[in-house]
This record gives structure tokens, C-alpha cells and sequence, in this order.
């Protein structure tokens, strides 16, 4: 190993920009991380400001990295960015920003440009030529929203998190196959490639960014980047990707069989496939190599959803409420929690879906709240399985990442509710580390068929309590379509008032 070399992992994310400087193993050498948050103007609207966020963001961690690189006699060999998405925001060709960024599926806005594509090119040819149905998830209906409300005009070019930061670094357009694979309906996957014809058609005169996979050379840190971040000019800069799938990278979740449970703001969950396949309510995209592929399903709220429960709860620490959530049976005692606050992604796509709590009694207490937050994300979990299991995709290896890995009530219960082991690795600093990974094999400082996770802990079901979720679970699976009319009428009548 080169004990001179380092690379430089960094990281959009919705709650903050993280970066990290390791060396050839694996070893964390310095972090940096930057705090932000995303801003809500309407109900259906989840930006983000893409010179402050991203880039003024990744320039403060970088400029770190670079100081902590320098006092440690290190020459930072290369540098890889992921981000949150699939996310877009366009520039124009003199260089300026033309709006606030959209973010991936909490940004409910693009629901006409999805009925329009889906009226005029058809659900089944869709599903066919893409692998997924159109959902907010979708960044070409958002692609469609920004032409059609003049942020994307003819000559401008567009970007996700990522690729925005590389751009800033090296002035090198491009957009990886798996980010692009998301840009749904613009991305033919049975190709690999663009679907020209159609997003030439509604897109006209805007210029789709070249394709490159994850781990390749984009580009190089320019003289005016190195000014500004501190970085080497001349420092191999890799196409990154979309976070979820970065970190799924850094913690070995590459072969058939495998997939990671990522806990954060958000529930997502990536399964590896050997090959590709599609099914309605399940995101289909590339993996980071050629010919890989992933069957996908994100929820809107899991972290979000418990920190809500907290807030409202005031004056109570998490710690607290798990404590008394622990001392509360499985079942929550009647208390059944449907986690849609945000709307929903999988495994039902209704932006317009709402939280719902059922059977509420003068007996409940924040525990059985807490618990019930906590059990109605498992069930939700329970559901992208049994997508799974019906695509032929059912994971055989689960490795649970992100923050709600910490807390351990959580990741309890979702091995009871679906009946299934969670692997938890001993390094859980997320995306940025398998950028750092990629960045070090590029660099040939790491062998490319080599990972740098080490599973510290498995968390398994308790039998004891699966015949009690067993019993709950038709009825969670029931309640969103028993209330879907319901709720339906309240989002409307929320938003004709500005709520």
C-alpha cells in the first residue's frame, strides 16, 4: 500500500454534504461534514438550493479534506461524489442556475406531466422499455415539469447532485447509467442507453448529458476548482452515482441475492439481480457495473416519520421514548399506523396518501405511539418483500445501513415483523465510503474485486413475536385502501387551503 496516497469520498445528502479521507484499506483518515436541509414551499415541493446546498456545501468539505490531507503528508489519488436522487436542477449556457433544485421522489410536484406520459406513450410501453411505472420518483416527469414551467430551456444543460459538484470540479458533463436509469421514461435500460426518441420529443434542443458508469474517470479538478477547494489541480475526478446505491457499494451488496435496508430519513431498499427484471410498484435500474442490475423501493418517511412522533411528544429525549416503547407488546396494544406523511413511493405510489392511526384509546401513551411509528415502518418493509418474493428478487442476504441502524428498538422490530436477519457493518459512515472505495480502485490502490465491509453485529427475528405481526398485518395491508378515498379528500382540502 502507498502510505502517501489517500482518496476522497463526498456525499450529498438531504440532511447534510459528508465527506470522507481514507486510505488504500479502508482506514478513516479525517470527515467533514456540512449541515442543510431541504425547503418545502408547497406541499408537493422538496428543493433544494444547488449553489449553497451542493456545491457551497461540498467546497467548505473538501477545502477540510484537503487541509487534513496536507498535515497528514498525504496526496489525495482521487476523488468520487454521490448525492441524493435521482434529483435535477438545469443551468443555463451562460452558467446560471434556473431554479431551485427538485429532489427525488418527497417532491410530489410532477403528477400532470405523469398522467401526460403515461396518456400519450402508454403505461405498458413504459413499464417495457424503462422497467418502472411512473411514480414521483420519475426524474424525467420532473425533467418535463422544469421545461414546462421555463426552467429547462433549449441549449440548457441539466444535472443531478452529484453530477452538478463534478461539473463545479471539472467541467466535465455527464450523467452515470444508474442515475440515468431513473430519469424514467427518458432511459431505455433494455439498451443502455437514452431513449432519444422520446425524450427528444419532449425535451427538444436540451442536451442530454454523455452516459458513463460509476468508477470511471470523468475528468480532472481544473485550476479554478483547486482555487476554490483546496484540491490538487489535475486530481482524477470519478462518475459517481445516486447515494443509496454508493452506499450499497461500500458495504459489499453487489452479487445476486444480496441487499441493503438503508434507514435514514427515508426506508430504501436496493436488491442486486442477476439480471434484469421489472415489476409495477418496484424501481428497476442498472447497478454501477455493466450489465448489473437492481429491483428498488423507497418509502417517503422512517426517520422523518420518528421524529415527528418525538417533537409532538415534547420534552421527551428519543432514549425516553424508546424505553417505553420496549415496555409496549408488539401490536402496540390495538395501535396501527399507516406511515405516509409525506405521501408514499412504495409500496403504494400516491403522492396524495396521508398518515393514518388507527384505534387510538384514552389508554395509549407516547410508547405505544413510538412503537407504533416504528412498527408501521417494518410493515411497509414487510410489503417491498413480498414484491420482491413475487418479481422472483426476494433478497437472501439483508445488510441494514444509515442512521436508524443506532437505536436498535427499530431494526429489532423489522426483523420480527418480516421475519428476516439484519447484518450491520462495524463502519457505517454511508455513501461517501463506497465512493472513497471506488475512488481507491480506480486509482489502482485497492483491488477492484475487494470490499471494505466487516459485519459487526446480526440482529435476528424474535418467534416469540411474529405471531402477533402475523396477525396485524392483513389489517395494516387493508387500512390504506380502506381510508384511500378518505385521505384523498383531506390532501385536497389541505391544499385548497395552503396546509
Amino acid at each position: 500500500m502507498d502510505e502517501r496516497s489517500a482518496v476522497l469520498g463526498l456525499d450529498i445528502g438531504t440532511g447534510s454534504t459528508k465527506a470522507v479521507l481514507t486510505d488504500a484499506r479502508g482506514g478513516i483518515l479525517a470527515t467533514s461534514v456540512r449541515h442543510h436541509s431541504m425547503s418545502m414551499p408547497h406541499s408537493a415541493w422538496a428543493e433544494m438550493d444547488a449553489e449553497s446546498d451542493w456545491w457551497g456545501d461540498a467546497v467548505v468539505c473538501l477545502r477540510e479534506l484537503a487541509a487534513a490531507a496536507a498535515d497528514l503528508g498525504r496526496t489525495i489519488a482521487a476523488v468520487c461524489v454521490s448525492g441524493l436522487g435521482p434529483a435535477v436542477v438545469a443551468e443555463s449556457p451562460g452558467g446560471a442556475v434556473r431554479s431551485p433544485a427538485i429532489l427525488y421522489g418527497v417532491d410530489t410536484r410532477s403528477g400532470e406531466q405523469i398522467d401526460q406520459l403515461n396518456r400519450e406513450l402508454g403505461r405498458p410501453e413504459i413499464l417495457g422499455r424503462g422497467g418502472t411505472e411512473l411514480s414521483s420518483q420519475a426524474a424525467g416527469a420532473k425533467l418535463l415539469w422544469l421545461a414546462q414551467h421555463g426552467a429547462l430551456q433549449p441549449g440548457d444543460r441539466f444535472f443531478s447532485s452529484h453530477t452538478f459538484v463534478t461539473w463545479r470540479l471539472t467541467g466535465a458533463y455527464y450523467l452515470d447509467h444508474q442515475t440515468a436509469s431513473q430519469f424514467d421514461p427518458f432511459y431505455d435500460m433494455a439498451a443502455g442507453r437514452w431513449a432519444e426518441d422520446w425524450a427528444g420529443h419532449y425535451l427538444p434542443g436540451r442536451e442530454l448529458p454523455p452516459l458513463r458508469w460509476p468508477g470511471e474517470i470523468v475528468g480532472a479538478v481544473t485550476a479554478a476548482a483547486a482555487a476554490q477547494t483546496g484540491l490538487g489541480a489535475g486530481t482524477p475526478v470519478l462518475a459517481g452515482t445516486i447515494d443509496a446505491w454508493a452506499e450499497a457499494y461500500s458495504v459489499g451488496t453487489t452479487s445476486p441475492g444480496d441487499a441493503m435496508l438503508m434507514y435514514g430519513s427515508t426506508v430504501l431498499m436496493i436488491s442486486a439481480l442477476e439480471g434484469f427484471r421489472s415489476h409495477p410498484g418496484l424501481w428497476a435500474t442498472t447497478g454501477l457495473t455493466p450489465g448489473s442490475h437492481t429491483l428498488a423501493a423507497g418509502m417517503s418517511t422512517s426517520g422523518s416519520l420518528m421524529s415527528w412522533i418525538r417533537d409532538l411528544c415534547s420534552g421527551q429525549s428519543y432514549e425516553s421514548l424508546i424505553e417505553q416503547a420496549r415496555a409496549v407488546p408488539p401490536g402496540a396494544d390495538g395501535l396501527l399506523m399507516l406511515p405516509y406523511f409525506a405521501g408514499e413511493r412504495a409500496p403504494v405510489s400516491d403522492p396524495k396518501a396521508r398518515g393514518v392511526i388507527a384505534g387510538l384509546t384514552l389508554g395509549h401513551g407516547p410508547g405505544h405511539l413510538f412503537r407504533a411509528g416504528y412498527e408501521s415502518i417494518a410493515f411497509g418493509v414487510r410489503q417491498i418483500l413480498d414484491l420482491l418474493r413475487a418479481a422472483d428478487a426476494a433478497p437472501t442476504r439483508v445488510v441494514a445501513v444509515g442512521g436508524g441502524t443506532q437505536g436498535g428498538l427499530g431494526l429489532q422490530v423489522v426483523s420480527d415483523v418480516c421475519g428476516i436477519e439484519q447484518h450491520v457493518p462495524r463502519t457505517v459512515i454511508g455513501a461517501s465510503y463506497g465512493d472513497a472505495l471506488l475512488a481507491a480502485q480506480a486509482a489502482g490502490l485497492a483491488d477492484p474485486s475487494a470490499g471494505w465491509c466487516d459485519i459487526a453485529r446480526t440482529i435476528t427475528p424474535d418467534p416469540e413475536h411474529r405471531a402477533a405481526y402475523d396477525e396485524l398485518y392483513p389489517n395494516y395491508s387493508r387500512l390504506y385502501a380502506a381510508t384511500r378515498s378518505i385521505v384523498h379528500d383531506l390532501a385536497d382540502f389541505g391544499d385548497a387551503r395552503g396546509t
